[in-house]
């Protein structure tokens, strides 16, 4: 028996990277899915479940639009008659914009997917895990919205919102048996980190990437998915309100040049 056999999971982001991973490592242990993404390869993502045996459906949709994120959760209850996890995955990096060339519109697209994308995910789900008594919201954070130098303004921010959204509406839920976590990934070879890598391995120094962290190496999206499978999990039956970060130590410690034993 899989950790979710038997369960139902939304994921959104699911088209590549970490939403993708964590996709068919759900699928993998027993979950029937419904992939959204509003990019194409979505489809990808659930044929490649289907291929390896198990259950799932791909949506089109922007995790910011409220009535996209209430259909796909539609879907999955008229598809699939239940609810168990949903995965708020979905998010964009906003670039290494200068502040002073950043402007409102800007940030209300970074929020609007970051932020109010998990947040219409929780409100949406939340009805239906109350009603049978239990259920996992997760939403993906960041290091960068634990403290300064992981991103840009507006992106930093927006998972700074993610972290104070899962405590508080963990909060809200008190007494339903629904948990509401977030993971805050650190570096992690994605579409949206791509361009950090490539240039380093233009440049020949990828044996840099996540020099800074005790592992001295970056993130795959597995091992976020491992995260998300523990949370999404009886595994973590007692843990609640949290912001769980995988990033190889990087926060552990404010960075420095070289270190002593």
């Amino acid at each position: 028996m899989g950790r979710l056999e038997g369960r139902v999971a939304v994921v959104t982001g699911a088209a590549s990277g970490i939403g993708r991973a964590t996709s068919q490592l759900f699928a993998r242990e027993g979950a029937r899915l419904v992939c959204f993404d509003r990019a194409a390869e979505v489809e990808e993502t659930a044929e490649l479940i289907r291929k390896d045996g198990g259950t799932a459906l791909a949506i089109s949709g922007d995790a910011g639009l409220e009535e996209d994120v209430k259909g796909a959760i539609d879907r999955a209850m008229a598809e699939y008659g239940d609810l168990d996890v949903v995965y708020a995955n979905a998010g964009i990096s906003g670039g290494g914009t200068p502040m002073a060339e950043i402007d409102a519109a800007f940030w209300m697209e970074v929020l609007r997917i970051n932020l109010i994308g998990p947040f219409l995910a929780i409100k949406h789900a939340s009805p239906i895990l109350r009603a049978k008594g239990k259920g996992s919201i997760i939403c993906t954070a960041s290091v960068a919205g634990i403290r300064s130098g992981a991103g840009g303004i507006p992106y930093s921010a927006s998972k700074a919102g993610v972290i104070n959204l899962v405590q508080t509406t963990a909060n809200v839920l008190y007494g339903t048996g629904v948990r509401v976590n977030a993971i805050c990934p650190g570096l992690i070879e994605t579409g949206m980190t791509k361009p950090i890598y490539n240039l380093a391995r233009s440049k020949g120094t990828d044996d840099k990437i996540g020099q800074l962290n005790p592992l001295k190496r970056g993130g795959e999206p597995i091992e976020i998915a491992g995260a998300a499978l523990f949370l999404a999990s009886d595994d973590s039956s007692y843990v609640n309100g949290q912001a769980i970060v995988v990033d190889g130590g990087l926060s552990s410690s404010h960075p420095v040049g070289s270190r002593r034993g």
